[in-house]
């Protein structure tokens, strides 16, 4: 790990939704931008890669699936992602070449189910991790599954211990502790939340932990869309469906860039991970100002799965 300040950059941008080819093609794009404005680690927005599908009903209502909802859905599966899978393996050479740690939202495919997942790169291209987000949020549950505690790693970098809390998750404060008991430095939080609250919340949470808060935002209008799209909210196709929000704080819950709205751009700041250690001197949630006598967090890591397979020993 550097003691020596380096850039750190949010990526505001929207998918090319309902096109994972081309979302790819922006991406691998954003990527070298990000690398010639100097950056070290790149946060890019919840769903990115795969499409955050805002606005849509899927066709359900209680005790019904309609025909086109399901035709959606398949539409929605056929531009997610696996993971490890070809576009990963196209990200990884991407950071590879442009030396960029990054952190990247896609809507991953895992047999018959999606999951809203981050998935993390080092500097020489290798994957590093993912989480899936544990908690979708409202209609996200019709189309989502549930993570588990096998995929929330905390991962160590060239520039720091980096992990990812997506959107809403960051509102679950065991999450959270969970994140600060393994000691993160870079807490990055793509999200499709771009609400007036998002801000204090991020501030909050570089305070609480005493860490860098790195929260990427996706900036989409509906022309972006299909243009069958069955969007409840708007069909001029200059309505701003997600308007960003991005920002970066440090863990004094100074606002170091951002939070910017309604265009696509990088926010970009120096990161000196010494003033983790500074914030700290007075402040350890879960160290010297933890109450582990009075408060426990227990976390299951284990993965959760529908069928165990035993084998029985010859004879």
């Amino acid at each position: 790990m550097t003691d020596t300040p380096f850039r750190a950059v949010v990526v505001q941008a929207g998918s090319v939704p309902f096109d994972s080819p081309a979302t790819l093609r922006k991406l691998l794009g954003l990527i070298e931008a990000c690398a010639a404005r100097g950056a070290k680690v790149a946060v890019f927005p919840e769903a990115l890669l795969g499409t955050y599908p805002k606005g849509i009903t899927f066709g359900a209502v209680v005790g019904d699936r309609r025909p086109e909802g399901r035709e959606w859905y398949r539409r929605y599966y056929a531009s997610s992602v696996e993971v490890p899978g070809a576009e990963t393996a196209a990200i990884g050479k991407a950071c590879a070449a442009a030396g960029l740690t990054s952190v990247i939202g896609v809507i991953e495919r895992d047999g018959g189910t999606l999951y809203c997942t981050a998935v993390f790169f080092g500097p020489d291209g290798k994957l590093l991790g993912k989480h899936r987000k544990l908690m979708p949020t409202a209609a996200e549950r019709l189309v989502w599954g549930f993570g588990d505690g096998s995929t929330m790693p905390v991962v160590d970098t060239p520039h720091g211990r980096l992990a990812s809390v997506i959107c809403w998750e960051n509102y679950m404060p065991m999450l959270r502790m969970a994140m600060y008991s393994r000691h993160v430095q870079l807490y990055c939080a793509p999200t499709a939340d771009d609400r007036e609250t998002w801000l204090p919340t991020m501030r909050t949470i570089a305070l609480e932990g005493r860490c860098f808060v790195l929260s990427a935002c996706q900036f989409v209008t509906r022309g972006a869309y299909p243009s069958d799209y069955p969007c409840e909210l708007s069909n001029d196709p200059a309505y701003v469906m997600i308007r960003g929000g991005s920002c970066i704080i440090d863990p004094a819950g100074r606002v170091l860039a951002g939070p910017t709205f309604d265009e696509e751009t990088i926010l970009d700041a120096e990161i000196d991970l010494a003033e983790v250690a500074r914030g700290k001197y007075d402040l350890d949630v879960v160290g010297h100002y933890s109450r582990p006598d009075i408060f426990r967090l227990e976390v299951n890591e284990s993965p959760r799965t529908a069928a165990k397979w035993r084998t029985e020993p010859p004879g």
